[in-house]
């Protein structure tokens, strides 16, 4: 198998693949763009690591739960929300994996067998395995939200895309739920403006100097005041520090208002 892609994805608000009546078109692009990520890869990978932006844990922890349940991380959606199931199993192997890749580059990390899909794994990966049928673990992030750490932990785990696995760091590229319409249109922009730059235009070195120092972007503390969304970009980013960046879903109206991106690092199988 070819070395896998690493991704970091926009997942959207709360369980919105469920709530198509409600939302109407308003995520046609996200989902599209998460659909077409299996088009991407091309070759099924042999499971997916997530890096979600909804578990947050003072050292590193990976579900290890061979069935994992199911976490409704949010509040205020219709009832039958609170009914989903996403049974894909886990795969306590790959979690022991995972753990063993970071303790040994000395980024301590411990397994959690009882940790459940949170709505930054679960709404992202319907789309994309809609048949529940793949292999998922996740990992978290750390308290602190160190930008170093999180990068370092993504080189850690980079033996993973030759090993058949997926990684794909969930969150979301603006993430002020205070400004979630008309009031966060200009911080969207122009902190999308900066990520696309450095992403996608900047040499290695710079694009980790850039993101070490992200909050000298234009509009940092108003697209994220707390960066638990943006802390997943930087393991997907640790994980192919080396490789191109592409963007994947962009969108300057999301919400009607919002600039919102999703971003691939590394080559896709297919063009």
């Amino acid at each position: 198998m070819s070395r896998l892609p690493t991704y970091f994805v926009s997942h959207g608000g709360g369980p919105w693949p469920w709530m198509k009546d409600q939302y109407g078109a308003a995520y046609a692009q996200l989902e599209a763009s998460l659909v077409d990520i299996k088009r991407q890869v091309a070759t099924r990978p042999k499971a997916v690591l997530v890096v979600s932006s909804h578990w947050e844990t003072e050292g590193f922890m990976v579900s290890s739960g061979a069935a994992p349940g199911m976490i409704y991380d949010y509040g205020g959606f219709p009832p039958h929300t609170y009914q989903i199931r996403y049974p894909a199993p886990g795969q306590p192997q790959l979690a022991q994996r995972v753990a063993a890749l970071l303790n040994e580059a000395g980024h301590p990390a411990g397994l959690d067998a009882a940790r459940g899909f949170d709505h930054g794994t679960f709404s992202m990966l319907a789309p994309v395995y809609p048949d529940a049928d793949m292999p998922v673990v996740q990992l978290s992030i750390r308290h602190g939200y160190d930008p170093a750490v999180h990068l370092a932990a993504g080189r850690a785990l980079a033996p993973l895309r030759d090993e058949g696995v997926l990684i794909l760091g969930s969150g979301l590229s603006f993430h002020n739920l205070r400004q979630f319409g008309l009031a966060g249109a200009q911080a969207s922009h122009a902190f999308d403006t900066w990520l696309q730059h450095v992403l996608l235009e900047l040499a290695p070195a710079e694009r980790i100097a850039a993101m070490l120092d992200w909050r000298a972007a234009p509009s940092a503390r108003q697209a994220h005041p707390r960066e638990d969304h943006l802390v997943p970009l930087w393991v997907a980013l640790g994980a192919a520090e080396q490789e191109a960046a592409a963007c994947v879903y962009h969108e300057d109206s999301f919400f009607g208002s919002l600039t919102v991106s999703s971003f691939r690092f590394g080559a896709a199988a297919v063009a």
